[in-house]
């Protein structure tokens, strides 16, 4: 073999010994030796160079008219007669403590004495919440609608056929062969399952766009009864939205703003505790709501620790994974029950955590060690637009991008709850200069905040 191997390998002379290979190799080695090298060249260039873009996205801005000042909470409270004297007193007091402040909004139809909690009512709050913003995306990107590919709506609680989806291809006219999904029931951490869903879809179709429309419709689920429980729902959850545009397509890669790097997905649905944590149910009188436990904090804490052990490999530094390692090991060895908690400040610039509540907020600053800046996107957002499920995350981006905290090469983590139980993380890094100045769903009035929130406890 010396008399014709080159002195010297390099991928210019690759070919010259593979020409004087062949000879060498039995004809059925030599054709499943390349088969492997295709099959391998292909899984790999599949892979590497399919990333996912987060080319722009809107949320909804309801109008000043559809705010729900503490006061006028408690007035419709009275005036609804559907609540006795104990069960407004105890929804005021959640009211007060939550976190929320009186410019949250709820549509029209909770305005109503007594409130409209039909299907019209329903399917007019996603026409008003979705279209807007759908609308306002593709106008700013100058997308025609039958350019995108895939589409994938999530919306918890309000299922209506034909589906959300079918709403959007028939008022923007997508295409007949575009691939849409419709998700309902997956609480508030939909929004980061339909990107995980998009993603997967973006891994398969080559050259696409995907749209994704996240909300949760608050019409319908007013509940009405006396089970404390479930009227906790009525105090948190306010009307919202997002659009979110994504691509694979390389040329896309200059005008988008993030490059999706981890998504990961936790489900705690085989503990009975952890299932029944937020659940839909009847009351003793038949009357429908959802059920928010007691226990809902704790199931959240073991949901995160497990996304967390999942996830860490992935962003942290060696650093913080030998010392996570080394506590572990110490446990084992010295007994106890403390454990390192690592610092994912080191592989994060920016924290968006889904803003459930005050308590969901204040539980994950305390466990993950952040400080009040880091939760500022989360606290505000929570203080001006109320829970809106699925979307809270992308209003918390929204505000980041409008103080003008988030620079190119920044890494956010998005974090979000949800029933089942779930919890499921996005990591985004900035890979474009972010303009403060764009308008988004906090430009009218960003330089009002951050607000001091009371703290009624």
């Amino acid at each position: 073999m010396d008399s014709f191997l080159p002195n010297c390998f390099s991928l210019s002379n690759l070919p010259t010994i593979i020409k004087n290979l062949i000879p060498l190799i039995p004809l059925a080695n030599f054709l499943a030796l390349s088969s492997l090298i295709i099959v391998v060249l292909t899984l790999y260039f599949s892979i590497k160079s399919n990333p996912v873009y987060l080319i722009n996205f809107s949320c909804y801005r309801p109008p000043n008219y559809m705010r729900v000042p503490h006061a006028t909470f408690l007035e419709h409270a009275h005036r609804w007669n559907t609540f006795d004297k104990e069960s407004i007193e105890f929804q005021y007091k959640v009211l007060e403590r939550s976190g929320i402040g009186d410019e949250a909004c709820v549509p029209d139809s909770l305005h109503e004495i007594p409130h409209n909690g039909s299907f019209s009512a329903a399917k007019l709050e996603i026409e008003e919440v979705l279209f807007p913003i759908v609308e306002d995306l593709l106008t700013k990107q100058k997308i025609n609608p039958k350019s995108i590919d895939i589409l994938v709506t999530n919306c918890s609680l309000f299922s209506p056929t034909p589906s959300i989806s079918s709403m959007i291809i028939n008022k923007f006219g997508l295409r007949s062969n575009v691939k849409s999904f419709s998700l309902s029931g997956m609480g508030c951490s939909a929004g980061i399952l339909s990107i995980s869903l998009a993603e997967d879809l973006l891994k398969v179709h080559k050259n696409s766009t995907a749209l994704v429309l996240s909300m949760e419709a608050v019409s319908p689920n007013g509940y009405q009864g006396k089970v404390k429980s479930m009227l906790v729902s009525n105090v948190l959850f306010r009307m919202g939205g997002a659009a979110i545009l994504l691509s694979n397509k390389r040329n896309d890669k200059k005008k988008a703003k993030y490059k999706l790097k981890h998504l990961v997905r936790t489900h705690m649905g085989f503990d009975d505790q952890a299932y029944k944590s937020v659940f839909q149910q009847s009351d003793e009188i038949g009357l429908t709501g959802v059920s928010l436990s007691k226990a809902l904090l704790k199931v959240a804490a073991k949901a995160l620790t497990a996304n967390m052990s999942t996830l860490g490999p992935l962003v942290l530094p060696y650093s913080e994974q030998l010392r996570y390692a080394w506590s572990l090991l110490g446990r084992k060895i010295r007994g106890g029950t403390g454990i390192y908690v690592p610092n994912f400040k080191k592989a994060f610039e920016h924290f968006c955590i889904h803003a459930g509540g005050r308590a969901v907020i204040d539980a994950l600053e305390e466990n993950l060690k952040l400080d009040k800046l880091d939760a500022e996107a989360s606290r505000m957002t929570l203080y001006r637009f109320g829970n809106t499920s699925s979307s809270s995350v992308w209003y918390e981006l929204c505000y980041l991008e409008a103080k003008g905290r988030m620079k190119k090469g920044d890494r956010v983590w998005q974090i979000a709850f949800g029933s089942g139980f779930k919890c499921n993380s996005a990591v985004w890094e900035c890979i474009s200069d972010i303009d403060p100045n764009e308008i988004n769903a906090w430009s009218d009035r960003i330089n009002l905040y951050p607000v001091e929130i009371p703290n009624m406890s």
